[in-house]
């Protein structure tokens, strides 16, 4: 059953005059206990497009749906919501307060939903994000932790309102390499323990690999590959998707686009990639005879479905 859904979603920014289409039509579901990732380089839109999920950007045109039904913009309906839905940063010292103890930061969420039961809620939630005893960790401050911990303390926030899903953005971005297993673990235990969904938003295809059911590639505002990990990851059918993966450790060799993500106020025509696509300019796309398709025709938008999509001329040849 899909419990979160982004249908033809776009969002739009006033730019120095212009239009900014940060998120230029996407379609995306989240499965009941199914981890999807979402991956992309910085200013690709991901973040926009989470916090377009999470209610705190309305969308332009299109909708989010969460469990079948359209998403409310009421203050009301968007507290409910949140209850469910729940957000985890990146940055740890950043969304944690340094004047507050593990017990207020754990114990805020139960406060506004005025839930009962407040100091068993937070210590559940700090048993289940592996701060065991939770007892030891109730009165210390974010300084006193390490990285991990606290990362573990802002899972254990978002477990206090018992939700249905998460929204991950860069969890693990900030920490040491040998805590991020740690913490990708910790994710993993909870879809098993608990049935949380998550969708996790990142740059890092590596992460992708070892955490998600599902991966969707972002580019430009729009999703240009998705489908099972395993499938996409290992055989990539879009040149965006194989360069991001050419710069993983086992990788022969990277792939070198040329120049920057251009600017989601001039999105070019045809394939939004191809000015910086290797297919394109190594003269690949040339040869079978879709280069003109691929700087003229706009390729359509790709449905959110379980099964693998690509959005390319090249790959669709």
């Amino acid at each position: 059953m899909t419990l979160l859904e982004a249908r033809d979603l776009h969002v739009g920014f006033a730019s120095h005059g212009r239009r900014a289409r940060a998120v230029d039509g996407v379609n995306l579901a989240v499965g009941e206990g199914e981890i999807v990732a979402l991956v992309g380089e910085s200013g690709c839109g991901k973040t926009t497009l989470a916090r377009t999920l999470l209610g705190l950007e309305r969308p332009t045109s299109g909708s989010v749906l969460y469990g079948g039904a359209p998403l409310a913009y009421s203050s009301r309906a968007l507290k409910a919501y949140r209850r469910e839905v729940q957000l985890v940063l990146q940055d740890p010292m950043g969304s944690l307060n340094p004047r507050h103890t593990v017990y207020e930061a754990v114990a805020e969420g139960p406060r506004i939903h005025r839930l009962t039961g407040e100091r068993e809620l937070v210590a559940e939630a700090l048993s289940r994000a592996g701060l065991r005893p939770p007892e030891r960790f109730l009165d210390s401050f974010p300084h006193q932790l390490s990285g991990g911990q606290r990362q573990r303390v802002v899972i254990a926030g978002a477990l206090a309102l018992n939700p249905r899903l998460l929204i991950a953005d860069e969890p693990v971005a900030s920490l040491d390499a040998s805590v991020r297993g740690e913490i990708l673990a910790l994710l993993l235990r909870l879809r098993a323990d608990l049935g949380l969904s998550a969708l996790v938003v990142t740059h890092d295809l590596g992460l992708a690999w070892n955490i998600a059911d599902r991966v969707a590639v972002m580019y430009l505002g729009r999703i240009v590959e998705t489908g099972p990990v395993e499938q996409v990851l290992t055989a990539p059918s879009h040149p965006y998707t194989q360069a991001l993966l050419s710069v993983l450790p086992e990788s022969p060799a990277p792939v070198i686009l040329a120049g920057e993500p251009p600017d989601a106020t001039r999105v070019p025509g045809g394939c939004r990639f191809h000015p910086r696509c290797q297919v394109l300019a190594g003269g690949a796309a040339a040869e079978a005879g879709v280069d003109s398709a691929c700087r003229s025709q706009a390729l359509t938008v790709l449905p959110a479905s379980p099964e693998a999509h690509t959005a390319c001329h090249y790959a669709a040849r």
